[in-house]
């Protein structure tokens, strides 16, 4: 299982589009707006031809930090059965008391910590470069709670992806001899 966080931002991530010969799109956002929606996932594989699933937590309007880090590995926790191995970077909230904590009550999970300045390596990237750069593309939307609505819609969508999901994890040279 790879673990990942990161940010959906107020402000559009331009992409190149279409439009009729003579009317530039024009997109009309927020300025000088600083709210995000702060996501969590964690992208899992059981063994070389496993279903992969994806989970995750959405956080509008704060950081993730190592209470939400717990929170959420709680939710793994009750979500899956056997044994787990938790890959990650070595961000502060995973190196942090509560996951420090966590990993003591719960000696099925076992933490493995990404080498420094390696994010190629985590699967879950992919995640999060498919969703800014396909369905929240161009997308500016007025506050964080319709961010946050759009982003839980397409994440959940994804969700139903495995081959997508699949490809995410093919794409991370850890993953060499995976078909």
């Amino acid at each position: 299982m790879f673990i990942d966080e990161s940010g959906l931002l107020l402000a559009p991530l331009l992409r190149r589009t279409w439009s009729p010969r003579g009317h530039t799109p024009v997109i009309l956002q927020r300025t000088r707006h600083h709210e995000k929606v702060s996501v969590i996932a964690a992208l899992a594989v059981r063994g070389e031809r496993g279903p992969a699933r994806l989970f995750f937590r959405l956080h509008p309007k704060v950081n993730i930090k190592g209470p939400l880090i717990r929170e959420f590995l709680n939710q793994l926790r009750r979500q899956l059965r056997g044994p787990v191995v938790l890959r990650w970077d070595r961000l502060a909230g995973h190196l942090s008391g509560p996951a420090r904590g966590f990993a003591a009550q719960n000696p099925r999970f076992h933490f493995v910590f990404l080498p420094p300045d390696a994010p190629q390596l985590n699967p879950v990237e992919g995640v999060w470069s498919w969703l800014k750069r396909n369905p929240l593309a161009n997308y500016a939307p007025v506050d964080a709670a319709e961010l946050n609505r759009r982003a839980h819609r397409h994440a959940c969508a994804l969700q139903r992806r495995p081959k997508l999901l699949r490809a995410f994890l093919k794409h991370s040279p850890l993953f060499v001899g995976i078909k």
